[in-house]
């Protein structure tokens, strides 16, 4: 392991994108192997499902973010969490979900994603969000754009509809977590479009259509932590559009006391 340098000590541009998309195929062929496998399903003090996946991704997220960058304190969803009179004053830190649509696994359909986000006064300037099965990264860095690796390992620049087509609208959603007021909004924006689609699916893959222009708005209604939207957050901004609390122009920020966050509407 490298020597620890103080928290202030870091900068963001000194954070390589290549060693977290190495260390997110890592991670995602760990997940695979238990995925193509029998496995046993836990649940957590919250009720929320686990599996030896979510905790082997962990293990090598937070191994190898300590080993390139000792000294970022880090954030998961699989760690304990850290007191926030502690963490609160922190400049930087790493916010990851190891296994993002716990749900999505268990079904096998597919639509689930490792998610690293690197913040910093609490606001995202770096994600990554890989889908294992789809073997396709979406990435960004602050100022320097939206990236998608597909499964041919080809690069792409991507960038958000920033204008929808007037005839359509392309509304996502969560697969396991729907509402009356997702559908609520679906209804109105149905009275101001010839045509609304609703599409549902699973984990940060939300963020990432968004970002690519296959989908204009994602709304949430549910409950979410922090580490499920960084890395998207991240992505969607330098696509081009943002993350604003529900029926407010006031943007997500991270490192909140509790660590949850509120409804909210990408756009």
């Amino acid at each position: 392991m490298k020597k620890a340098r103080a928290i202030s000590d870091y900068k963001m541009y000194e954070v390589k994108i290549d060693e977290l998309l190495m260390l997110a195929v890592k991670a995602g062929d760990a997940i695979m192997e238990v995925y193509h496998q029998e496995f046993v399903v836990d649940l957590k003090e919250d009720l929320s499902p686990v599996t030896d996946a979510d905790k082997r991704s962990n293990q090598i997220l937070v191994n190898g973010l300590q080993h390139f960058y000792p000294g970022i304190p880090i954030i998961s969803e699989e760690l304990k969490y850290t007191p926030y009179l502690k963490r609160k004053k922190w400049e930087y830190f790493w916010l990851i979900d190891p296994l993002d649509g716990t749900k999505e696994f268990i079904k096998r359909n597919g639509e689930f994603s490792i998610n690293i986000a690197l913040i910093h006064k609490n606001y995202p300037v770096i994600g990554i969000i890989y889908l294992p099965d789809k073997r396709t990264t979406y990435y960004a860095k602050q100022n320097e754009g939206s990236y998608k690796i597909d499964e041919n390992g080809e690069f792409h620049r991507i960038y958000a509809k920033m204008r929808p087509d007037p005839e359509k609208l392309v509304i996502v959603g969560s697969r396991s977590h729907t509402s009356a007021e997702l559908y609520a909004f679906v209804a109105e924006k149905r009275l101001e479009f010839k045509h609304v689609e609703l599409v549902s699916c699973g984990s940060s893959i939300k963020f990432c259509r968004v970002a690519e222009g296959s989908a204009n708005i994602y709304l949430r209604t549910g409950s979410t932590m922090e580490w499920d939207t960084a890395a998207g957050h991240a992505i969607v901004i330098e696509s081009g559009k943002q993350v604003y609390i529900f029926n407010t122009n006031n943007t997500l920020t991270y490192n909140k006391e509790s660590l949850r966050n509120e409804w909210f509407l990408v756009r």
